[in-house]
């Protein structure tokens, strides 16, 4: 056994782990693509990957399938420096599979093979690692992953053990092919934010989650079920974040976009970054930025999450620019 085998992780992320297919043909329909770039994929797989890229301790609980594809997550979370041990192997399901079409600036539609169901779904409470995610500096989870049972149990029985520690964080992640209705996604949000302290989405998920998309009234209303930050991300708008004592807008960062997809898990893991080491808001956002900046202009996720020099480089610029706007 390791010596940093009985340290706490800086992060311990569940939810989404799987393998994304990306056409390697730039601006072409997936009927007319040649040739695709596997990737490892899945929001809390790439949100854990971002954060140890940066420095940080990171593990993911997940399940991946009894096959080839399942095994390459498992080694590539491994090579990218997250620990893989609450990685469950099921053999039910295969490991899902995300194909993309891209076509710069901004549309990235996304198919998903995870039908009936994900190994990542089948997490039941009793494989939730409770003392890892009380002594977790900070626990992430997704809203897809309250989408099915047994993973929204899982979910909950997790949350019932942290007691709504500090940097107890929900990325507000609406998929809506996950679920039946937006009203049944609504409830289940609803119920997980009196678990969290930290709420960060875009506007259609605040939409979602509190029935408000005007960014400023999002954030009251999640401060309002109990979220001590929130965070509403605005596009072109820059990203706005809210506490009891503070807003904070911050602008975006102007770069030519290959693939958005993984913006907003870059986004997450400096997020993270910043907040376990405490750095203002207007410092952890502006770094946040920049780290989504980075990734939205390389055609992966995961291998794109950017080092910890290239995100401050980046945003220490764009604080120099604002000043001299």
């Amino acid at each position: 056994m390791k010596d940093t085998d009985n340290l706490a992780f800086d992060v311990l992320a569940i939810g989404r782990s799987g393998v994304d297919v990306y056409p390697l043909q730039i601006g072409a329909s997936l009927e007319d693509v040649t040739s695709f770039g596997k990737f490892l994929g899945g929001s809390a797989a790439n949100v854990a990957v971002a954060a140890a890229r940066l420095g940080n301790r990171s593990a993911l609980i997940s399940g991946v399938g009894d096959d080839p594809f399942g095994r390459y997550v498992r080694n590539e979370l491994a090579a990218l420096g997250v620990d893989n041990r609450f990685v469950a192997t099921h053999g039910e399901y295969p490991t899902p599979v995300t194909f993309c079409e891209i076509f710069p600036p901004d549309n990235f539609p996304l198919y998903f093979y995870r039908k009936p169901s994900a190994p990542d779904l089948q997490i039941r409470p009793e494989d939730i690692d409770t003392d890892a995610v009380r002594s977790a500096r900070l626990y992430w989870s997704t809203v897809t992953g309250l989408s099915e049972e047994p993973s929204r149990s899982a979910h909950f029985a997790a949350w019932s053990a942290r007691s709504r520690a500090p940097l107890t964080a929900l990325d507000l992640d609406y998929r809506p092919m996950f679920w039946e209705t937006p009203a049944a996604a609504t409830e289940q949000v609803q119920r997980a934010l009196q678990h969290v302290t930290v709420a960060v989405g875009n506007r259609e998920e605040c939409e979602i989650a509190v029935g408000e998309a005007n960014p400023h009234k999002a954030a009251d209303a999640l401060l309002d079920l109990g979220v001590e930050l929130a965070i509403v991300k605005q596009g072109p708008r820059g990203v706005l974040g809210k506490t009891r004592q503070s807003s904070v807008t911050v602008p975006p960062n102007e770069v030519d976009v290959v693939n958005g997809l993984g913006a907003g898990d870059a986004f997450g893991g400096s997020l993270i970054h910043g907040l376990l080491r405490n750095w203002p808001l207007e410092k952890t956002l502006r770094y946040a930025n920049a780290a989504g900046a980075i990734v939205a202009s390389r055609l992966e996720c995961s291998t794109a999450m950017p080092t910890a020099v290239e995100v401050a480089n980046l945003a220490e610029q764009a604080a120099v620019e604002a000043v001299n706007v």
